[in-house]
């Protein structure tokens, strides 16, 4: 497990907390909460929005530079690019949407811009190791056949390394649930709105309003991502299917 992976069930555990906490002091808590039910609703689809276009931008960009990085005369170059790609998880996120910021203003460009960066990381890198794991016997075999270099990849490699890059889509999008809060501190919204305003104003009904969402959304797409697996990876090359 990753150590985003790690850090984003830390954090579904706390909201499942704060869910009980709320449940246990009755019904007058839960008032408070859906006295924001509106701004809930409203920046709910915010959220969602930045997470569909920045996670979108991060499929769009990630899965072809992973594949054009697998190729054998790209692969000495794969390492350094990681690298390079590994500093928009490694330098803090507030910082990279500082950065945007100073580039591209405030608003919603910036933290698109942000997230994209802050999440490319585990499509490259899990599409890339996708394609080099794919067993060379069945490389052979389709060169064997009279397959072009493009049929081998579109009908051999890519079928099989799809569950590796699900499972790199999988941890950039619940990174990138996660992550969309920090947006509203350079005016990009979402429900962070909630959760930076309820922190301000000492209010944990509006905190928890914010935050409850958020980890209900993250475990929503992961569930979402999952399904599309199951209906778009093959069985037989499906270990967590083809094991039962």
């Amino acid at each position: 497990m990753t150590k985003h992976a790690s850090s984003f069930l830390w954090l579904l555990a706390l909201a499942g907390m704060f869910v009980l906490g709320a449940v246990s002091m009755g019904s007058g808590f839960i008032d408070e909460l859906l006295q924001h039910r509106e701004d809930i609703v409203f920046l709910s689809q915010q959220h969602m929005m930045l997470v569909a276009l920045s996670g979108g931008l991060a499929i769009l960009i990630g899965i072809p530079l992973g594949i054009w990085l697998s190729r054998p005369r790209q692969r000495r170059l794969a390492e350094g690019l990681m690298q390079v790609l590994n500093i928009g998880t490694t330098i803090p996120t507030l910082a990279v949407l500082a950065l945007s910021m100073s580039l591209l203003g405030i608003g919603s460009r910036p933290a698109i811009f942000a997230l994209c960066i802050a999440t490319l990381l585990p499509i490259v890198r899990n599409t890339y190791t996708g394609l080099v794991g794919v067993p060379a016997y069945l490389k052979e075999a389709a060169d064997g056949m009279g397959m072009s270099a493009r049929q081998i990849l579109l009908r051999v490699e890519l079928p099989n390394a799809l569950f590796v890059i699900f499972a790199g889509i999988r941890t950039a999008l619940t990174i990138n649930v996660g992550t969309v809060p920090l947006a509203f501190l350079i005016g990009g919204g979402g429900l962070g709105e909630l959760i930076f305003t309820g922190i301000d104003l000492n209010e944990m009904s509006m905190l928890l309003a914010g935050a409850i969402p958020t980890a209900l959304l993250a475990v929503l797409v992961d569930i979402g991502v999952a399904g599309i697996a199951m209906v778009v990876i093959s069985k037989g090359v499906d270990p967590l299917r083809a094991a039962r």
